[in-house]
């Protein structure tokens, strides 16, 4: 175990991206040209964790990858400071890889392979050293039943946690063991898309309404809104100098928010440093291209903070 004390733990997948735009998307036995393709490191773990630890967070990243994992996508990890005792390479699965098509209009379409993370209760390893002396511990995507056991581990013994099943919430999580990882999470964040299985997998007339501390929907160009308590906060997209690629603005925002709690403010403005964060990411191709100081976010969200 590290030696530094985590104020945040990231559970999610760590990726090998392949982002490739394409003026749009082919058809059935269709073929298109490749406008630009980028290779990099990418998962919501990874993006999360290494985008927090930029913003001066003591991050842990507590993720599985294959034996394949690049050595210089090892050295950037460690560079950013990251609490990495936790982040293991197995030899039974090759690391995630996800191919990430863009068409003109920044939609996407994606294909994943889930690697380690998406099979980890075959590990046999809980990853539980550096959350249990969290503040705060993100669950994003990767196995349910691996992760619904260490929020039962977790659950009542000190660090807050956040349930965010991202886009495998289609896919992975039903309605039992959705509401069994909304019982045991203190925080709730999703997308607008994800809001909507949300609801109708846990009967709710809004997401807003599961009954949380915190619960974060994002919606794209429309910003996000949150109920804190009992208060409905909307919060803008803070404007960027251009919109390039959508890729991890998501994460990013989640990383911002954890950032602005780490550096002392109230939950409505480090959700608002949220925005910001996100919207440096936004700018340049790739999740982790363009993660701004925590300077630079704090001035760009200063004219909307309380």
């Amino acid at each position: 175990m590290s030696s530094k004390k985590p104020f945040l733990s990231a559970y999610g997948h760590v990726t090998i991206d392949q982002i490739i735009s394409v003026d749009h998307f082919p058809g059935l036995n269709e073929s298109v040209d490749v406008i630009s393709k980028k290779t990099s490191l990418g998962g919501t773990g990874a993006n999360i964790a290494i985008c927090a630890a930029k913003l001066g967070v003591p991050t842990a990243l507590c993720a599985f990858v294959g034996m394949d994992f690049p050595g210089k996508y090892l050295k950037d990890i460690e560079d950013t400071g990251l609490i990495t005792d936790e982040f293991v390479a197995v030899e039974e699965y090759e690391t995630s890889t996800c191919v990430i098509l863009n068409n003109a209009q920044l939609e996407q379409k994606v294909i994943f392979y889930q690697g380690p993370q998406g099979y980890a209760s075959n590990l046999g390893r809980d990853l539980l050293s550096n959350a249990s002396q969290s503040e705060f511990v993100h669950i994003c995507t990767g196995e349910p039943k691996y992760y619904l056991h260490l929020m039962e581990s977790l659950r009542g013994k000190g660090p807050s946690i956040s349930l965010d099943p991202a886009q495998e919430t289609y896919r992975l999580w039903p309605e039992s063991l959705l509401r069994k990882g909304v019982d045991l999470s203190d925080n709730l964040f999703c997308n607008a898309f994800e809001a909507k299985v949300i609801e109708e997998r846990l009967g709710l007339s809004s997401v807003l309404d599961v009954g949380k501390s915190l619960v974060v929907k994002t919606d794209g160009a429309e910003g996000s809104i949150a109920r804190i308590g009992d208060e409905i906060v909307h919060i803008p997209c803070i404007p960027c100098e251009s919109a390039v690629d959508a890729t991890g603005c998501g994460d990013a925002y989640r990383a911002g928010f954890y950032a602005g709690l780490y550096h002392g403010y109230d939950v409505r403005d480090s959700l608002m440093i949220a925005s910001s964060v996100a919207s440096f990411v936004i700018e340049k191709v790739g999740a982790l291209t363009n993660v701004p100081t925590w300077e630079m976010a704090e001035e760009r969200a200063k004219p909307f903070l309380k």
